[in-house]
């Protein structure tokens, strides 16, 4: 039977789990919703690249990705981000949608499913 890990587990959910070689991210959110959607793109972005990391892999190796923007007229501005950050020739399947967010500050939320080396 495959291991299962989870990590930085806190009371209502995970940051990461990984089970038979799938990394499951928990929806990233800003540290800082004060940002505009750009600052927030990059910030929560720079959140998966370390919870990849940590699980041993990276962004070329992203499976799906989901994306709730809370202004789906963003969403040019928010792919300026995510073109410059994304890899050439790596870009995953992708789902962008309009979303209520947890906190009126969140412009954005991503959820990333990735697979180990």
């Amino acid at each position: 039977m495959a291991e299962l890990q989870r990590f930085h587990v806190g009371p209502r959910l995970s940051e990461m789990a990984v089970h038979n070689g799938t990394i499951y991210l928990a929806g990233q959110v800003p540290d800082d919703p004060s940002k505009d959607i750009k600052g927030q793109t990059a910030e929560v972005l720079a959140m998966v690249d370390r919870l990849l990391a940590e699980a041993g892999s990276d962004k070329t190796r992203i499976l799906m990705t989901q994306i709730f923007l809370k202004d789906i007229g963003e969403i040019g501005q928010m792919n300026e981000v995510w073109d410059a950050w994304i890899p050439a020739g790596h870009t995953p399947p992708r789902a962008t949608v309009q979303a209520a967010m947890a906190n009126e500050q969140y412009r954005i939320e991503i959820v990333v499913t990735a697979a180990k080396p």
